[in-house]
């Protein structure tokens, strides 16, 4: 029987070294309630990078969908911006 694997993240890990050279372009995009407070948080969350965001309302204003593109210097990084958003702002989507 094959150990599961407890880091949901290992898999991603892998297939960004695989495929990717390094610095390289990675887009983040997350679905959430709307609520202005988020973007900001969004925004602390990526301060530290040259983050460019894209921010659109759905039709109702419900949903904030909220693409992230920025310089990563290894995966590792990717992963660790995933992580602060999924703690940091409630009930997010990462696609």
């Amino acid at each position: 029987m094959q150990k599961e694997n407890k880091d949901p993240y290992s898999n991603l890990k892998t297939k960004l070294a695989e495929t990717n050279d390094w610095p390289s372009q990675y887009l983040y995009k997350f679905i959430y309630l709307s609520n202005p407070s988020n973007i900001e948080k969004l925004k602390d969350i990526f301060k530290p990078t040259d983050a460019k965001f894209n921010i659109k309302n759905s039709k109702n204003n419900k949903y904030t969908s909220v693409s992230v593109r920025i310089t990563a210097k290894n995966p590792d990084l990717v992963i660790r911006y995933y992580k602060k958003v999924n703690e940091q702002i409630e009930n997010v989507i990462l696609l």
